[in-house]
């Protein structure tokens, strides 16, 4: 719908998604996403607390061996600055309970990056990647009060395919999945 203000008509503005690239995340990203992620809102819905600097040292190297393997992992998110904001990607499931051994998506950025569009312009990216790399589909598993990741699956494409109690915390979470 057009709306006419004094005669000029006004056109709602198209969506510019922020300039985001990924990279292999290095050693330094341990200790920038460290940063980054202690927060309480951060990590609400990621065990509540703020991980330790060796719990993120690891899931860098980790996700450095699952580059080298797969052609994806959890890459480190860059803005226009270059500035580290967050990770986006894509590793194994491997819990032993949900989708055990697919490909899920995930994303988390830094408080102050949040309600820019990064999450859902780096998950574009990352979909992009993993279909290159031949995974025919990807899920997300989301906690079902987390509505800011719903949201992010929903401008994905995702549908929900699964609601489970996750086993640690019991509370209700969602499995989304997309076919690439």
């Amino acid at each position: 719908m057009i709306t006419r203000l004094k005669g000029c008509p006004v056109t709602p503005s198209p969506r510019v998604d922020p300039v985001v690239r990924l990279r292999v995340p290095t050693d330094e990203d341990a200790v920038a996403w460290h940063r980054l992620f202690d927060h309480p809102e951060v990590m609400e819905f990621h065990g509540g607390r703020s991980a330790d600097l060796c719990d993120y040292e690891e899931l860098t190297a980790r996700q450095r061996r699952h580059d080298a393997e797969r052609g994806f992992c959890l890459w480190t998110m860059l803005d226009a600055s270059d500035r580290v904001i967050g990770f986006t990607g894509a590793q194994p499931w491997e819990r032993e309970w949900g989708p055990t051994g697919e490909i899920e998506i995930g994303w988390r950025l830094g408080r102050e990056f949040w309600g820019q569009g990064y999450a859902t312009a780096a998950a574009l990216t990352t979909l992009e990647r993993v279909r290159a790399a031949g995974v025919p589909e990807v899920v997300a598993m989301v906690l079902s009060r987390n509505a800011r990741s719903v949201a992010v699956t929903q401008r994905l494409g995702m549908r929900l395919a699964d609601v489970f109690t996750t086993p640690v915390s019991g509370q209700e979470g969602h499995c989304y999945r997309l076919a690439l």
